[in-house]
């Protein structure tokens, strides 16, 4: 009975790195999306769905990790940290979802380069996530898992800029209001997207910091 409430250390860490393996495939599943905006290379439909059905599948896993913390005696770290990892891991396919189902909500037909860009910029900080995940039981990679966290802080200043180059070029092409008006506001949800990964990065951080 007792051996019950005190899982093994993996199972936590196992359930975190199947969170963040879906976090890869939601942000590589949007990058296809935009690349492919417009093209004609993609199905969009299909891609759209295959975001939502990442996040449906994450969703399980959260509930399945918030289910072994409640029922544990013992955590291998701070228990309120594992929760805050887990729900920003849940808030990155969020982000993600809502960029994917906005294509369709705001009719966008086609993408920019900026778009472009700001998607793959997520792509590259939902990998390095993953990967800060993966490494996190292993104190000999806490050097590794840092440099992770401090690259995707880099890489959201880099979309900031992106996304305010991209807003500042949507008023100066003197097209419709409308047009500039809903990219605004899509751009915003892929910065979102790189927000809620700073927002993990800086969780592991404070995890490595208080187990070093």
């Amino acid at each position: 009975m007792f051996s019950s409430l005190m899982p093994q250390r993996a199972e936590f860490y196992d359930l975190l790195a199947a969170h963040s393996d879906r976090v890869v495939a939601g942000a590589n599943a949007t990058l296809r999306l935009m690349n492919g905006l417009g093209v004609g290379t993609e199905d969009i439909p299909v891609l759209v769905a295959e975001v939502n059905m990442n996040e449906q599948s994450a969703d399980k896993i959260k509930a399945e990790l918030i289910a072994l913390l409640h029922r544990s005696f013992t955590t291998p770290i701070n228990r309120d940290q594992i929760h805050t990892l887990t729900i920003e891991l849940d808030n990155v396919l969020n982000a993600l979802k809502s960029v994917a189902n906005a294509i369709g909500m705001y009719n966008i037909k086609e993408s920019t380069a900026e778009a472009r860009e700001m998607a793959s910029l997520g792509a590259d900080a939902c990998m390095r996530l993953n990967r800060a995940v993966i490494a996190l039981p292993d104190k000999k990679r806490n050097p590794e898992t840092v440099g992770l966290c401090k690259e995707i802080d880099a890489i959201e200043s880099q979309a900031d800029r992106v996304q305010r180059k991209a807003i500042t070029q949507l008023f100066k092409d003197g097209g419709s209001v409308w047009t500039a008006l809903k990219m605004r506001e899509f751009y915003a949800l892929q910065e979102d997207v790189l927000d809620r990964c700073e927002d993990a990065a800086k969780t592991i951080e404070e995890i490595l910091i208080e187990n070093s």
